[in-house]
């Protein structure tokens, strides 16, 4: 491993016990900042509430009042998941009301690009909304070095994810895709323990710089366009313990892997795919038959270039 990502690991890798909650709240009473937690949402009824209530619970108290907003951003849900997570306490907004002169792609980079319009908070955290048994720690793990050390930008959350019964440290397509893309081509990424884990925080001012793939690129361009943008310095990662949430199956993480594919390439080349298609197969009544999908390929821009949130923060 480069010298300099060995470094890295030893002095911006930390436990969520390394900052006790009292500390955090100290530190944003001492600066001021404020902190906004997005949970993009399809089809979660089964787990948003509880998300929603643990962290109002647990960090949005006059004796914890760590987290200043929580938005729930519902990107075209069929179930009740709207319904339960404002019942749970959350702000709710639908995806296509937000920046609506803007028809919106479906994605989850598109909802975390847009959760930017309707969020105030100087640091941003975003949460997946599938997760099981969820902790609070994982929103004060990752913030906790934004509000304590001016010199973070970037966060990301590390932890266990068990698949049956195995333990592991990353994903499939983590392990498959994105760990061989980022130790190939961006070795100063290579400590992340959690390259395409959906729990990380930033600051506004970096986030509103960069762009966002619309879909499941979002985590590792965000990751690589951070680097190049503040540098390793500024990144660091939180272990939270353990992340339990429902898996995708084999066609699914296909998708899913094609698309990171295309998001590296363009930051490679920023050039475009060739064919930007995926062809899978099932099974029919005459064989196997082809299924193609398209593979995401579109990035939204920087925010900080959008005449709304400009005069939004202006105002």
């Amino acid at each position: 491993m480069l010298e300099e990502v060995e470094r890295w690991l030893n002095e911006r890798s930390w436990s969520v016990a390394d900052r006790p909650l009292h500390q955090l709240i100290a530190a944003k009473r001492a600066s001021g900042q404020t902190v906004s937690v997005v949970l993009p949402a399809l089809d979660e009824e089964a787990t948003v509430g509880q998300i929603v209530s643990v962290i109002r619970r647990e960090l949005m108290t006059d004796a914890v009042p760590l987290v200043d907003e929580l938005v729930v951003v519902d990107s075209g849900s069929t179930d009740r998941t709207s319904e339960v997570a404002a019942a749970a306490g959350a702000r709710v907004v639908h995806r296509d009301a937000i920046l609506p002169r803007l028809p919106a792609r479906p994605g989850k980079g598109e909802v975390l690009w847009r959760s930017l319009l309707v969020t105030s908070g100087d640091i941003v955290c975003f949460v997946d909304a599938d997760l099981k048994e969820f902790s609070a720690d994982f929103v004060s793990g990752i913030v906790g070095p934004l509000l304590t050390d001016p010199d973070v930008q970037f966060v990301k959350a590390m932890y266990d994810r068990p698949l049956g019964d195995a333990v592991g440290q990353g994903g499939r397509v983590t392990e498959l895709v994105a760990r061989p893309l980022l130790n190939l081509h961006w070795p100063r990424l290579a400590g992340f323990v959690q390259p395409l884990g959906g729990e990380y925080a930033a600051r506004r001012s970096l986030l509103e710089q960069l762009p966002f793939p619309v879909g499941y690129g979002v985590e590792l361009g965000l990751l690589v366009d951070a680097l190049h943008t503040v540098g390793l310095g500024a990144l660091a990662q939180v272990d939270v313990g353990v992340r339990k949430h429902r898996h995708q199956d084999g066609q699914a993480l296909g998708r899913m892997a094609a698309a990171i594919y295309r998001t590296a390439q363009l930051r490679l080349a920023r050039g475009h795919l060739v064919r930007p298609v995926l062809t899978q197969f099932e099974r029919g009544e005459k064989g196997f038959e082809p299924r193609t999908h398209d593979v995401d390929t579109e990035e939204r821009p920087p925010m900080a270039e959008i005449d709304e949130y400009r005069e939004r923060r202006v105002a």
